[in-house]
């Protein structure tokens, strides 16, 4: 799927012809062909291979399955950056059941990186070959890495709460969509948060970090597979950290 995925986008990535569309009244979403092209691609993969199990995609909607078994596809996570050019969108692809995601893979076709992780397997592949991945063992605030999407975050509620922490942190950085998701994987960055995410925005990253070591809840510490408010930590410490400030009023 990933691969399918590669072929149907990169043809359009970096094109002085590459037009986007917005889906969103009031705002900007943008969507290309490349968002459309890439998940018709993935669900042409799930046709012939596992037509018995359920789609849930950004573009597409939701294909109901009978096996239990959900694919969760965010075909261009972070159109944004794709329509900029900056290579730090990805495509999402997370596999997940009655309790929530167990299999996720963000894959970065331009820069030719894939993080996969799930039972059994936490790994990346990219130009400087395949390697383990495992999350960091920072523990304090002061020592952290964050990252988040946009620097408004959400509501000025949860902007109040990002920069309770963030003040707190080493560095903080903005923009990099689901890259940074991979990079708490990899065990570059230590927090990422975020939130008005969707089911498919966050499902792969969920996946991908627990098997590297790492925790994904929402703000209140509760599952975050439905999308809402994420808090993405490399390790239980720096997680606890973190979800303290954001708690406090």
């Amino acid at each position: 799927m990933a691969d399918a995925a590669r072929a149907a986008i990169l043809p359009h990535f970096r094109t002085s012809s590459l037009t986007a569309e917005n889906k969103l009244d009031g705002g900007f979403d943008p969507v290309t062909v490349a968002d459309r092209a890439a998940e018709q691609a993935m669900r042409a993969v799930l046709a012939e291979l596992r037509p018995d199990d359920g789609i849930l995609g950004e573009e597409f909607g939701t294909k109901p399955g009978t096996s239990g078994r959900t694919w969760v596809l965010d075909p261009i996570d972070g159109t944004r950056g794709f329509i900029s050019g900056t290579p730090t969108w990805g495509v999402l692809i997370a596999l997940s059941n009655e309790n929530g995601p167990f299999l996720g893979v963000i894959d970065q076709p331009y820069t030719g990186e894939r993080f996969c992780g799930g039972p059994d397997i936490a790994s990346m592949t990219g130009p400087l070959g395949k390697r383990p991945l495992q999350t960091r063992a920072t523990a304090a605030l002061e020592d952290a890495i964050l990252f988040t999407t946009f620097p408004e975050v959400g509501t000025a509620e949860d902007r109040a709460a990002f920069e309770r922490v963030s003040a707190r942190s080493k560095l903080t950085r903005y923009g990099t969509d689901c890259y940074a998701y991979a990079l708490v994987a990899a065990g570059q960055v230590d927090l990422v948060i975020e939130a008005g995410l969707n089911a498919y925005d966050i499902q792969a990253p969920i996946a991908l970090i627990q098997a590297a070591g790492g925790m994904v809840t929402d703000w209140q510490g509760n599952p975050a597979h439905n999308g809402g408010r994420a808090l993405a930590a490399a390790n239980a410490d720096i997680h606890a950290a973190a979800l303290e400030l954001l708690q406090q009023t």
